[in-house]
């Protein structure tokens, strides 16, 4: 009897984040449908190279549309509250994830800034310190480990295999 309960009462905000899936897949193929027409055509084709994936987004954009409708219908009117609450649980249960992503994504827009040996130092260390237990022993080997995999592995790629890593500053 509890699972149906929890399972009705998760319904609503299921049904929300079905929507907004859609809503991002009907924008996407819309742009890609987009992009397709500017695709060059060859005089000796009749369709031309941009023929195919048209006619594949053209079909994603129908059966998406037909997919919002039909969630549109099925949403319970408590959905939208729900969702925000659901949302927020979501968000705090995936927290790591996102460091993980953020991380990565300045590690990789400093990396040409900053140079490898540098990028890769910070961004393993702040991670390692971040997910490490929080002992001098494991901060010892949170240095270590940084250390040896940016300046060890820019070692390797440059005297080794003769690649050339971002130099930076």
């Amino acid at each position: 009897m509890s699972s149906r309960v929890s399972d009705e009462t998760g319904k609503g905000s299921g049904e929300i984040a079905r929507l907004l899936s859609y809503i991002v897949l009907l924008a996407t193929s819309g742009g890609l449908f987009w992009e397709a027409t500017a695709i060059p055509t060859s005089r000796f084709e009749v369709l031309g190279a941009g023929a195919f994936p048209m006619l594949v987004h053209g079909c994603l954009i129908v059966l998406l549309v037909s997919a919002i409708t039909s969630s549109l219908r099925r949403l319970p009117a408590s959905a939208y509250a729900q969702f925000a609450g659901d949302f927020q649980a979501w968000l705090k249960a995936r927290q790591l994830v996102f460091v993980l992503f953020v991380c990565l994504g300045l590690y990789l827009a400093m990396m040409p800034v900053i140079g490898y040996s540098i990028a890769t130092f910070v961004f393993l260390a702040v991670l390692q310190f971040w997910f490490a237990p929080k002992t001098k022993s494991a901060a010892a080997t949170v240095l270590v480990l940084a250390i040896v995999f940016s300046v060890g592995l820019n070692w390797l790629f440059d005297e080794v295999f003769n690649v050339f890593l971002p130099r930076g500053v």
